[in-house]
């Protein structure tokens, strides 16, 4: 599980350092991908295996089911993090996401995010007030 909030630079060669905290999960491969509101997601391999077999399984007569996984499995890299603990992140990548130097990683459940620290922080401010707000069950039973 991943959690919290982590704030590494990307340097001029596109490497960014993963928190320590989830290096050792992460030392066997990741997959970096094109996320939703223009952020990355990091998957450690076995998830991204889970989500592969999950979209294998998903209806290809559905048009959304067809652009989602179009999208997501064409931007996705394969990356192994250097004994330093930094991952390459891909041009493309960086150009979608809008990274140039201050990053803020975020701890997402069973996946890291990559935002732009300024994209990140103007997420949080829309969406914080959403989540302080919300009065129905997010999820039935759990919270």
């Amino acid at each position: 599980m991943f959690l919290g909030t982590h704030s590494p630079r990307l340097d001029d060669k596109g490497r960014l350092f993963l928190p320590a905290k989830y290096r050792e999960e992460l030392s066997g491969g990741l997959v970096i991908t094109k996320g939703q509101e223009r952020c990355l997601y990091v998957f450690p391999m076995a998830e991204f295996q889970r989500i592969t077999e999950a979209l294998r399984s998903a209806p290809v007569t559905e048009k959304a089911v067809r652009a989602y996984s179009r999208v997501f499995f064409a931007s996705a890299s394969d990356e192994t993090p250097d004994k330093q603990g930094r991952i390459t992140i891909p041009p493309p990548l960086r150009t979608y996401a809008g990274l140039t130097r201050d990053c803020t990683v975020i701890g997402a459940n069973t996946r890291l995010e990559i935002w732009d620290s300024q994209a990140w922080e103007t997420y949080l401010e829309q969406e914080e007030q959403a989540f302080s707000e919300i009065s129905g069950e997010v999820l039935p039973g759990v919270l």
